[in-house]
């Protein structure tokens, strides 16, 4: 048996001044340097993010403040800091790895970054660095630990729960095999402990820290983050999210009321108006043009009713897109999704960062 876990701010002078003040004492002359990899430029500092000269992975802050738990104030720089978890998680913590550009005023982006199944939150929200400095971008990527989010509660949004799988073959590197009747969880109709929930309650406490007058955010997941987002646009329609790119999702919940969960929607609380107003967000399947086997990295979970939707994550995510929009078109709604496929990309969540931040803020 395999149990699966991977591992109001006011708009007032004061408010302003105060902002003005903050970025005045905290702004600092930064430096960034290249992750200890081995690499001939370790230790080497540089003045601008990027990727590094040698061996390509995003370089770091060299120095990142730790705020503790839901800070009042963020300074301009790099930093992170704790949120509770939700409802159901009360006693877990949320890590959020934010950047807070030179330029941050009120009227800034705020963007959301959600990690694949590795949980490495510091290593996405340093490939966002570039665009986030750039673009003057307030980004924050959110760690979960993999003790207390399962796969159900992280890939699956919590809209399942005790998921287990019996007579896992895991032989082949980077896939998971599995009998669809093997598999096991109930189903959570309580949408107040859905991890969707998390994420604008997380804007709010950026906006609060920062005086940002942003009414909406966008978001970005990768990989397990994709699938959170996804599955976000379906059973939480009415976020506070503008845009949602969703890269490189290795499996979906199709928008199908008829098929079961987890593939489906059926069984779940969501009835055809939440359907339509799902299919009117402004969600863009993000794909990579090569990843489209198994090796292309990550995990892959295969069983016979998931490997209905494709084999690979490109062909997985061209048919959830494919029965989206006929649903859309079934009910005779507005679909406003869209799909992109980034020229030779694999299941690179840095090359997917680059080409989102690029397509978002161009």
């Amino acid at each position: 048996m395999l149990q699966f876990s991977r591992r109001g701010f006011l708009a007032s002078s004061l408010a302003l001044t105060a902002c003005s003040i903050e970025h005045n004492e905290n702004i600092q002359i930064e430096k960034f340097i290249c992750p200890p990899c081995g690499c001939s430029l370790d230790h080497v500092e540089f003045d601008e993010p990027g990727p590094c000269p040698d061996c390509g992975m995003s370089l770091a802050p060299k120095h990142e403040t730790d705020l503790g738990f839901e800070p009042k104030r963020l300074a301009v720089r790099a930093g992170s800091y704790e949120m509770p978890g939700g409802v159901g998680h009360e006693h877990h913590r949320i890590q959020v790895h934010y950047y807070k550009p030179e330029r941050f005023n009120p009227d800034s982006s705020i963007l959301l970054i959600i990690p694949g199944a590795g949980r490495n939150s510091v290593d996405y929200r340093n490939a966002w660095l570039g665009a986030a400095k750039d673009k003057n971008i307030l980004i924050a990527a959110l760690g979960y630990s993999e003790d207390d989010y399962d796969l159900a509660a992280y890939n699956m949004g919590g809209v399942i729960r005790n998921f287990v799988a019996e007579n896992v073959d895991n032989e082949t590197r980077g896939v998971i095999r599995v009998s669809d009747d093997d598999i096991k969880f109930q189903i959570n109709p309580k949408r107040e402990e859905w991890l969707f929930n998390d994420f604008d309650r997380i804007f709010e406490s950026l906006k609060i820290a920062t005086g940002s007058m942003a009414k909406t955010y966008d978001v970005f997941g990768h990989s397990a983050g994709g699938q959170i987002i996804n599955r976000m646009a379906l059973f939480y329609s009415k976020s506070q999210a503008n845009r949602i790119v969703a890269a490189n999702a290795g499996w979906y919940t199709l928008p199908e009321l008829s098929r079961p969960l987890p593939t489906g929607l059926g069984g779940s609380p969501i009835n055809e108006s939440e359907l339509a107003n799902a299919f009117a967000s402004k969600l863009t399947i993000l794909l990579g043009e090569n990843d489209n086997s198994d090796s292309a990295g990550g995990t892959l979970l295969r069983t016979p009713i998931i490997d209905e939707q494709g084999l690979g994550r490109l062909a997985r995510g061209k048919n959830f897109y494919a029965v989206a929009k006929a649903q859309a078109q079934s009910f005779d709604v507005p679909f406003n999704w869209t799909l992109e496929i980034v020229p030779k990309a694999g299941h690179d969540f840095e090359v997917m960062s680059r080409a989102a931040a690029n397509m978002l803020f161009p």
